[in-house]
């Protein structure tokens, strides 16, 4: 069976994003002074090959731990769906 695996990743909000502060700054110049706090991260879309979708959850899981995420400095969640 084929999912769509959904991958937000967000840097910690523990963390400084200068990518995220240099937006806000940008915009408040453009005169949206009511947007605050922006962070900038990446969406991921991978197609999983899996018998269910809790095969295809682990299978997501791994990929985000061992490759697409920098767990120091990221977070991430993901939403599975099948295709």
């Amino acid at each position: 069976m084929t999912y769509t695996a959904h991958i937000n990743v967000m840097p910690l909000k523990e963390l400084l994003d200068p990518q995220g502060k240099a937006v806000g700054s940008s915009l408040h110049n453009l005169g949206l002074h009511a947007i605050r706090d922006v962070r900038i991260g990446k969406h991921i879309t991978l197609k999983v090959e899996a018998g269910s979708r809790e095969d295809a959850e682990a299978l997501t899981r791994e990929a985000c731990k061992k490759l697409l995420v920098n767990q120091v400095m990221e977070g991430f969640d993901f939403t599975i769906v099948e295709d």
